[in-house]
């Protein structure tokens, strides 16, 4: 979504780059080119100015004239702008002190408020809550059946005693789901509104009430991140007509401009908490500014990674894939392991989000775009095609066995041969790091090996003249050198100085004499 942007700002700072000193021209252009870039990510126009404004003041300041690379120092500012509109501080869910907690879902028709009750249920049963889904949308035709089969789909309970599709009434749906939460034992009430399809004053009232009968600890502002500028007048209603604590992001995954997603929580004065990126239930999660920022700045986001992989990789697990790999070179690590660590990668999300939060990818965005996940899926059915005894030593993968694992698999013979000696090299590498070897067949640095058995071979290659193999050649060098040795001795010792004692009649040469006075 904010590709464009991270773009536009990586070329405005590479003009930056090289520059021992910014003049007041450096500083307005790069402030016109950050404007540009934010008016069309479609930032909100008041927004816009405010951070220039910023921007301008703090570069003209001493951080940046007495740096020893200004350059780094404006994007340090930018960096620390963008937190200030995107919210500043990460915002987290109050619960109640005595439960249940109540959090009311509000938002236009549309914006995906049924999908991201179920996406808030699994996330907050993931924190170790007991969830409630209550359906209080009974305007819009099958909302109720779409929140139940949302529900089931993300194993939490659901309360939905009213038809829905205009039967029942949703003020008192809302208010006797508290006592059937209480009676059940369920920590967190999640309400699904009605939508509007603009600022309906009828169903604006209706959301007030249900918010008056319920007395809700959070009210969410669920909003489209790819709706524009429309975004943020619908806010500041939904703000003055309902009242909102906090905004949810969805649709964060869309190809949009994304600027309504900056603009919102400056001008609204109502923090981001959550952002929904993909159609999936688990792709879901808190909103933290620094993280986006450092994202939209093309800084990676290894936080929210390292947190990912937290989740999906066991500590235990871990440790012993890092044992068979230190073990015998690697050896031990099988087919099986291959498997079941890529396997828990594909937990994790989508292989090119995954990249995209390293540092850096910005640069290769279209090759991590290209990238084919079902290649992962391709590798897999390979793998299950094999045997154990395949799996646990691919050496012995023959023609034939290569042919049959191929037609098992569905792909041609080249693609299982070469995931075989994918496997092999990769193992290899991994084992030599798993070592504390660095990286093969880097030149010797300190702290990343790879160096000193190169080192060895050459002076292995640098060793003396070799022997010849056939016997009568290699007894006449040997007697040609015996030869060459006498002649010497008879001549003169060692380092041309004559035979005999050493240093005897020995004399420096006239102009050493003259040298040494």
């Amino acid at each position: 979504m904010f590709d464009t942007l991270s773009d536009r700002l990586a070329a405005t700072f590479k003009n930056l780059r090289g520059k021992g000193r910014l003049s007041e021209a450096d500083i307005d252009a790069t402030a016109r080119e950050i404007r540009i870039a934010l008016l069309e990510a479609d930032v909100a126009l008041p927004v816009v100015r405010a951070f220039i404004k910023q921007v301008k003041e703090r570069a003209a300041g001493s951080e940046v004239s007495q740096a020893l690379n200004p350059a780094q120092q404006v994007i340090k500012i930018v960096n620390e702008e963008l937190i200030g509109i995107l919210g500043g501080e990460t915002r987290r869910l109050r619960f109640s002190k005595q439960p249940p907690t109540v959090i009311m879902l509000a938002g236009l028709q549309g914006a995906g408020k049924t999908t991201l009750a179920g996406k808030l249920g699994l996330w907050l049963e993931g924190q170790g809550h007991s969830p409630l889904l209550v359906a209080c949308d009974l305007q819009r035709p099958n909302a109720v059946n779409q929140l139940s089969v949302v529900a089931e789909r993300a194993g939490v309970a659901v309360y939905a005693p009213e038809p829905g599709n205009g039967v029942g009434d949703p003020v008192k749906v809302a208010r006797d789901s508290i006592e059937y939460a209480k009676s059940k034992q369920f920590d967190v009430v999640i309400v699904d509104t009605a939508g509007r399809l603009g600022i309906d004053q009828e169903l604006m009232q209706q959301a007030a009430d249900i918010r008056d009968a319920v007395s809700p600890d959070e009210v969410l502002f669920v909003v489209d991140a790819m709706i524009g500028q429309d975004a943020v007048n619908t806010a500041e209603a939904f703000r003055d007509g309902v009242g909102f604590d906090g905004v949810v992001l969805s649709k964060l995954d869309g190809d949009a401009r994304g600027g309504a997603a900056l603009s919102i929580a400056h001008v609204t004065g109502r923090q981001i908490m959550f952002a929904s990126n993909g159609e999936k239930l688990d792709e879901f999660d808190a909103f933290h500014p620094d993280r986006m920022a450092s994202r939209i700045l093309g800084m990676g986001d290894m936080l929210s990674l390292i947190e990912k992989a937290e989740q999906t990789f066991s500590q235990e697990e871990a440790a012993k894939m890092a044992s068979k790999l230190a073990s015998s070179k690697g050896k031990d690590f099988t087919l099986d392991d291959f498997l079941a660590q890529m396997e828990q990668v594909r937990k994790m999300g989508s292989i090119s989000k995954l990249l995209g939060m390293l540092p850096g990818m910005g640069q290769i965005k279209d090759q991590i775009n290209n990238i084919d996940e079902k290649d992962v899926d391709r590798t897999a059915a390979i793998i299950k095609s094999m045997t154990p005894a395949e799996r646990q030593d691919p050496t012995i993968i023959n023609g034939s066995r290569r042919a049959r694992v191929a037609k098992g698999s569905g792909v041609e013979v080249s693609a299982v041969k070469g995931l075989v000696e994918r496997f092999f090299e990769a193992r290899k590498m991994m084992s030599k790091m798993a070592q504390g070897g660095g990286m093969p067949g880097m030149p010797g640095m300190p702290g990343m090996g790879g160096g000193p058995g190169r080192q060895k071979k050459q002076v292995k290659q640098a060793k003396g003249k070799r022997k010849s193999g056939n016997p009568m050649k290699r007894k006449a060098d040997e007697q040609a050198a015996a030869e060459r040795r006498e002649q010497a001795a008879a001549q003169g010792g060692a380092f041309g100085l004559p035979a005999g004692e050493p240093g005897k009649d020995f004399e420096l040469p006239d102009e050493f004499k003259k040298f040494m006075g």
